[in-house]
């Protein structure tokens, strides 16, 4: 099945290379792709491009931090039992890892805890509760990590058992009701920190526990973690994530953590990285484990101290990868197959697909291929043999997944999340429902527009502007994510040296020409459909190749159409 073609849109005014710098410190097109995205009120040019970490903001400015600090330090006067508990995904695994790690600083030997996605679910299910209790000593502050906001019952009943109870997330607050926590340290219940993931709430509890009661600890040596959470929970790329982040991969290849080294060695990663190593490589590791339901493999994996486990851990969440990319394969193929008998890819606003043969932990990533490939709102469920399916969900860009959710909540067990990436339960049986009121929500809330598949490009530039010297001015706008997207760039009338080499997986190789220069370039799924006959326009995005020794720059097709004019 073909997906409606991408409408090619110029972001802004068209660049101009003839142009100079304003202040004759950074290349023109540097300047021309941070006025496309704008410049953060009251931020200059050089604080943008090279943030320092001292310019973090007071920790105390996000909501409870202060009553967080101190129920902390109590526990840590009284010797108290504490137990972290957290997400699966590698934000949560991240987050107990940082939590771990600060507790340990103030001599503290707290127990940590995951649910199981298939058998237990997200959050604080009382499932995964009664496993927590019963595997080690009864706690008497539990702190969760990437989850717990809106576990109203949940907290309630952990407190009538005398347990406190200190919530450190990210997630979207229930409208008018709040969890009866000691400290709900998140940053969307009032701050203007909400672009943080768990992990950077972590570090910002961290911090200011730390400028409360100093120990040991250097927070900067953690860093890493934070950037390699915040990459792929997908979080906006604005803000101290930015700082974070930039500063998180360049500590990473020089990291004192074994498993992140170790999981570097295994991805053949060669002594640098970027948000592409982390989300491509790194991340989808880490996320493995706990998608094949053993997330205590990837949370050993960052909190061992011996560099031979942490080793022989780093391959087992590389075979886990593999057999995620078996079921991904296997789910994609079928949900096309469905929509090859029943999807309008023109007049259907929305996708959704369940079945009894899908692996509840893949699901995720299948919407998400799936919303990319034909820019409809997506939800793909797998079905248990009870008849209770868990799905995940991926929007288009306008669309709040949560709010959708709210809309329909009368067809769904339970749901939430985030706006643009959100889960929910059903039942089998309303399914059919639920994809009719999800349609008619997003016909309502969007317009024909914003349901246009459409691909938008910073900048056309000729393969005679693209060098080393370019990739260099281009790296200063890392790291790239959601808020800060990675330029797309198109060229126009370009041929074919050779005839493409196809690999794995439908992927192409190309070598491009354009007049007198040439150019490398990989186009993912690319062989999956014809393309038209050369000359072509491309739209492209950049990434440095570093093989052997020698860098080059490598085009990443986003988008080929036949040349016009």
């Amino acid at each position: 099945m073909r997906a409606q073609p991408f409408k090619w849109i110029p972001r802004g005014e068209p660049f101009q290379p003839q142009a100079t710098g304003s202040n004759g410190t950074f290349p023109p097109i540097l300047e021309h792709l941070i006025r496309q995205r704008g410049l953060p009120p009251g931020m200059d040019l050089e604080s943008y491009l090279r943030p320092k970490l001292k310019d973090l903001a007071d920790p105390f400015l996000i909501p409870d931090m202060r009553a967080a600090v101190e129920r902390i330090l109590r526990a840590v006067d009284e010797k108290q039992e504490i137990c972290i508990y957290g997400d699966y995904d590698v934000d949560g695994v991240a987050s107990i890892t940082l939590m771990r790690r600060i507790l340990l600083s103030y001599g503290m030997q707290p127990r940590h805890f995951i649910p199981k996605r298939g058998p237990e679910g997200y959050g604080l299910s009382r499932a995964a509760l009664e496993r927590c209790k019963s595997e080690g000593p009864k706690p008497d502050l539990l702190i969760t990590v990437d989850c717990g906001t809106v576990s109203i019952d949940e907290v309630a009943s952990l407190r009538a058992d005398g347990i406190d109870v200190l919530i450190v997330d990210h997630h979207e607050p229930s409208p008018g009701a709040r969890p009866a926590c000691c400290a709900l340290v998140n940053p969307k219940c009032g701050s203007d920190f909400t672009y943080l993931c768990a992990a950077g709430v972590v570090f910002k509890l961290g911090h200011a526990l730390l400028k409360t009661r100093q120990t040991a600890l250097d927070l900067k040596e953690l860093i890493d973690l934070v950037a390699v959470a915040t990459i792929s929970d997908i979080v906006p790329m604005v803000g101290e994530n930015r700082l974070m982040v930039r500063h998180g991969l360049r500590h990473l290849p020089n990291t004192l953590n074994p498993g992140l080294r170790a999981l570097q060695d295994v991805t053949g990663m060669n002594g640098s990285a970027t948000s592409m190593d982390v989300g491509f490589r790194i991340g989808p590791r880490l996320n493995a484990a706990g998608r094949m339901d053993v997330p205590e493999d990837a949370l050993e994996t960052l909190t061992t101290d011996c560099r031979r486990l942490a080793q022989d851990l780093a391959k087992k969440l590389d075979a886990y990868n593999k057999e995620r990319q078996n079921h991904e394969s296997l789910i994609r193929r079928q949900a096309v197959e469905m929509m090859n008998r029943d999807f309008d890819p023109v007049n259907d606003p929305v996708i959704v697909l369940g079945s009894r043969e899908w692996h509840h932990g893949v699901v995720g990533i299948v919407a998400s291929r799936l919303m990319r490939q034909f820019h409809k709102p997506t939800f793909i469920i797998a079905i248990d043999e009870e008849g209770i399916g868990k799905g995940s969900g991926r929007s288009i860009e306008g669309l709040s997944l949560v709010e959708a959710i709210r809309a329909c909540e009368a067809d769904l067990v339970a749901g939430g999340g985030h706006a643009m990436a959100a889960g929910l339960s059903i039942h089998e049986s309303m399914i059919d429902g639920f994809r009719r009121n999800f349609a008619d929500y997003v016909l309502k809330h969007t317009t024909e527009e914003q349901r246009q598949p459409k691909l938008t490009y910073d900048a056309e530039m000729g393969f005679d502007q693209l060098s080393l010297d370019f990739l260099a001015s281009y790296d200063l706008l890392q790291p790239f994510g959601n808020g800060n997207p990675q330029p797309v760039f198109i060229s126009r009338g370009v041929s074919l040296s050779r005839p493409p080499l196809h690999m794995k997986n439908h992927h192409l190789r190309f070598m491009l020409r354009q007049g007198y220069h040439e150019q490398d370039a990989v186009f993912f799924g690319g062989g999956e459909h014809p393309l038209p006959d050369p000359p072509w326009d491309i739209a492209f995005t950049i990434d440095r190749n570093t093989f052997r020794g020698r860098t080059s720059l490598q085009l990443i097709i986003q988008d080929v159409r036949a040349a016009e004019g």
